[in-house]
């Protein structure tokens, strides 16, 4: 038997993975702290391919899930680093959650809306927990505001190695985060539903249909990565050079901070620039 096994962090595998109602049941229970068996009906809602812009071949693949007819969830997966994920996943919650009604339609209809971002990057740099859950609460006494939006993000470079017995979350990031046999296995010992989940990874790997669309899938994520990466190193070599012709007039104190004012205009990342410009992220989010 073919050896190869498709990476779950590939949205287009993980998308594949969500269509099993056992793998589905599980991952949402263990996310919204639920027992599967009060998991009465789950169901796939369709979605397109989510771009950013016209030119954007990659774009970002979403799973949306009914659950028990009363709950909408939205799961994304993201490779790439973006500074401004969070402003991203509350935008199209709040899509998600605006368009359940028609003009003239109550607003009782509005079922509660939970957006699950899965992320290969830090987001929250000054937070170690690789696991973060959002409501809407008042300031000072914390009580809840509404509970029809919920954000949960995972953050798969905070990781911790040890898995902690009854940590569902836990299990199923590391089995997102999985890429050999060994781990799989490992985490299928737990419970029925990481069994499941590995059991249909195996089979979508070895169907050469999906592992084709897998592969291609795999090739636009990272030919995007590359193109980010080199339009950064271009956008920064543009950026210290005339940042280095103003500092000669205006000082180059004055000119590294122009330079990181372009750069974030520019859309790049605060470590990048940071990196080119010695400024630290702390100075440069003070621009």
């Amino acid at each position: 038997m073919d050896d190869f096994i498709m990476k779950p962090k590939i949205d287009f595998a993980f998308k594949e993975l969500m269509t099993d109602e056992m793998v589905r049941k599980g991952f949402l229970a263990a996310f919204l702290k639920l027992n599967p068996d009060d998991i009465k009906e789950t169901s796939l809602l369709n979605t397109n391919l989510r771009r950013e812009h016209e030119d954007d071949k990659q774009g970002i693949l979403d799973v949306r899930v009914a659950l028990n007819s009363d709950t909408e969830i939205d799961v994304e997966i993201n490779l790439t680093k973006l500074d401004v994920w969070a402003n991203r996943s509350l935008f199209y919650l709040a899509k998600m959650y605006t368009e359940q009604i028609k003009p003239g339609d109550s607003y009782v209809k509005l079922k509660k809306c939970v957006s699950i971002s899965i992320l290969d990057f830090r987001l929250f740099e000054n937070e170690p927990d690789f696991y973060s859950c959002f409501h809407i609460r008042e300031d000072n006494r914390h009580f809840l505001y509404t509970d029809k939006m919920e954000f949960h993000v995972i953050e798969l470079p905070k990781l911790p190695e040890k898995l902690k017995e009854g940590d569902n979350i836990l299990a199923w990031a590391k089995f997102i985060n999985a890429e050999r046999r060994e781990e799989f296995e490992m985490l299928a010992g737990r419970d029925k539903y990481l069994e499941a989940a590995y059991s249909h990874l195996q089979t979508i790997s070895q169907d050469e249909n999906k592992r084709m669309e897998y592969e291609a899938r795999q090739r636009a994520i990272r030919d995007h990565n590359q193109y980010m990466l080199e339009a950064h190193e271009r956008g920064l070599k543009e950026g210290v050079e005339k940042g280095r012709t103003e500092g000669r007039k205006e000082g180059w104190t004055e000119g590294v901070t122009g330079i990181a004012k372009k750069l974030l205009a520019m859309g790049l990342d605060l470590d990048t620039i940071s990196k080119g410009t010695g400024l630290t992220v702390e100075q440069i989010q003070k621009l």
